[in-house]
């Protein structure tokens, strides 16, 4: 039966209608078109402006789709690299939604980039955010959780839909630590915040980032500092959320006031609270599953947008738990503690 699979093939042809979309489909020296010869067992011959596909009719059938895919990406001005190649095949392989739908959308456009999502997930999390008061994003590092909800809260202070920014993340990580660093309180919290500014700065002209903060239209605080305020018209994202306590995560999400959004994002694989303590975001989500217009993105190791091998290394830790949770001996001493 497998001699009468390999020899039942079938051809196809696409004919790419503009020369510049061939060039850009292709690539440079035809890198993309070399990603997608080492992704299939087909044969794939180049002649002008068509393309010939013979292979198994599955086979065929996904190049097929995704040279018709790769034609809208281009038409769209979305720019063509082997990465989104790459994620292209992963999603019709899995029939897990459009690759011109997904990488073409665009969330905000800055000093030169475009910042897009590049997974159906993590599309799928994007477009919760516009429909929900309420999203928690909850995945492992590098899947764009904080990155794109940051994109999306300039995006609605830009469009005048919030007043404000409000970004928030506990400094659980200094624990007593954080009075024996040199200067101030807000310098010894800084190094918390850093990857926010950091964002920030991808996003907004650095040289407007001062001003805008002066004038309260951009607030990067620690959690602490939400206690007793009413947020109203603002767009607030809380970062590292797996590490609040359950009576911060409460404090914090009963901080909305009118006209606001809250987004939450965390890893509950990467949890620095002190041994005993629960995390905030594990329990939040028994207590809110089901309320109306709050809804809950799960990310993957698949979304990952870092280098490759970080999602390799969020599977390996998540196999490395998994063996010591099955083990009756193993007893946490010494297991490594997830960081970003």
């Amino acid at each position: 039966m497998s001699e009468t699979r390999e020899t039942q093939k079938t051809h196809a042809k696409v004919v790419i209608p503009d020369e510049h979309a061939m060039i850009s489909i292709l690539g440079s020296r035809d890198e993309l078109l070399r990603v997608i010869e080492k992704s299939f067992r087909a044969d794939i011959h180049v002649r002008g402006n068509e393309i010939t596909i013979t292979g198994s009719p599955d086979e065929s059938g996904v190049v097929v789709r995704l040279f018709e895919e790769l034609v809208e990406l281009a038409r769209s001005g979305a720019q063509l690299t082997p990465d989104a190649v790459e994620r292209s095949i992963s999603m019709l392989r899995q029939s897990n939604g459009r690759p011109a739908e997904v990488l073409s959308l665009d969330i905000i456009s800055s000093r030169g980039r475009t910042i897009r999502p590049k997974t159906v997930n993590q599309k799928n999390y994007v477009d919760m955010i516009d429909k929900h008061t309420i999203v928690f994003g909850i995945g492992p590092a590098g899947t764009g959780k904080t990155y794109l909800a940051m994109a999306k809260a300039v995006k609605a202070l830009q469009e005048k839909r919030v007043n404000r920014i409000i970004l928030t993340r506990p400094a659980v990580e200094a624990g007593e630590r954080l009075g024996f660093l040199p200067g101030t309180l807000y310098e010894k919290i800084d190094p918390y915040l850093r990857p926010l500014y950091d964002a920030l700065h991808d996003m907004i002209d650095p040289d407007s980032i001062p001003r805008l903060m002066a004038a309260g239209t951009i607030e990067v605080a620690p959690l602490a500092y939400m206690r007793g305020r009413t947020l109203n018209d603002a767009f607030i994202i809380l970062d590292e959320a797996q590490n609040t306590s359950p009576e911060q995560m409460k404090m914090f999400l009963t901080r909305l006031g009118f006209n606001s959004k809250i987004v939450v994002t965390g890893d509950v694989t990467q949890v620095d609270l002190p041994g005993g303590t629960q995390s905030g975001l594990k329990v939040v989500q028994d207590i809110l599953d089901g309320i109306n217009d709050i809804h809950f993105s799960r990310l993957t190791s698949a979304d990952v947008v870092r280098h490759k091998l970080v999602g390799q290394i969020v599977d390996a830790y998540g196999r490395y738990d998994a063996a010591l949770a099955s083990d009756p001996r193993a007893n946490g001493t010494n297991r490594p503690r997830g960081r970003r």
